[in-house]
């Protein structure tokens, strides 16, 4: 089995649609850390379990600077987009969304 990892920052903005009073039902924004997990068991045509590049066009390309409200067809929790970023990559098992130092989402398929 092969294994990448691509590691992106995102500045983005968003607002949560909430069923409680919170301040993250405001506008906001943070400076996202992404991380990709890939895996293939045979590599394409080019050796390569995906291209680093082409994840960054779908990911970095699509989302930064972006109001993810305006982006996104969800509400745009971490939670949320992390399963979204698996998706756009089909050899990608796993992400990590880090909105801040402390704040960290994972999606994994099973």
């Amino acid at each position: 089995m092969y294994y990448i990892s691509k590691r992106m920052e995102i500045a983005g903005s968003h607002q949560l649609s909430l069923s409680y009073p919170s301040k993250c039902s405001k506008l906001h924004g943070h400076n996202w850390v992404i991380t990709l997990h890939c895996k293939a068991k045979e590599l394409n045509a080019n050796g390569m379990v995906f291209d680093f590049s082409e994840a960054k066009e779908r990911i970095l390309g699509y989302l930064d600077h972006g109001n993810f409200n305006d982006l996104l067809p969800f509400n745009p929790t971490a939670e949320n987009i992390a399963r979204w970023v698996c998706d756009q990559v089909p050899t990608c098992y796993k992400v990590e969304v880090k909105e801040s130092e402390n704040n960290v989402a994972v999606y994994e398929k099973d």
